[in-house]
């Protein structure tokens, strides 16, 4: 069960069996974690975002938690994504949220762009592998809102 979340139901295990290498597995489950994140805030409002964001977060420790001590940070463990995804688009229209996701991806991957980042990275564990995305989501979703009052 934890692999199964690890990988976000499996979304960070496609690039792998497509081509060998988890490389841009992240991306992939961050955009599967998208359409969800942003329908929960169409359909039940900001609030159900931040209780979803809040429950990705609990699932994205529990289960890195065990896996974290043989695989690392792997590649296909991608819940993270998925709980920084669900951060970044709290509360946000269409383009701001598709916005705060592009910028979500680039401060994860380029951790340098974004103050705070790889600290949170280096914290021990399995809450190193999510507080990175965390701190990530955070930082696009303060842009995703600018955007939202300027669009």
């Amino acid at each position: 069960m934890y692999r199964v979340v690890a990988s976000w139901f499996g979304t960070g295990l496609i690039l792998g069996r497509l081509r060998g290498s988890d490389l841009g597995s992240g991306t992939v489950g961050a955009l599967f974690a998208f359409p969800i994140a942003f329908a929960i805030g169409a359909w039940w409002g900001w609030a159900a975002q931040l209780a979803a964001a809040l429950v990705v977060i609990g699932l994205s420790v529990w289960s890195v938690r065990p896996l974290v001590d043989s695989a690392g940070d792997a590649g296909w463990i991608v819940v993270d994504e998925a709980a920084g995804t669900f951060v970044a688009v709290i509360g946000l229209s269409l383009w701001p949220a598709v916005i705060a996701w592009v910028l979500f991806r680039l401060a994860d991957i380029k951790k340098e762009l974004a103050p705070g980042v790889s600290r949170a990275e280096a914290l021990p564990g399995a809450l190193g592998v999510a507080a990175d995305d965390v701190v990530a989501g955070l930082y696009a979703l303060a842009i995703g809102w600018v955007a939202q009052l300027l669009l």
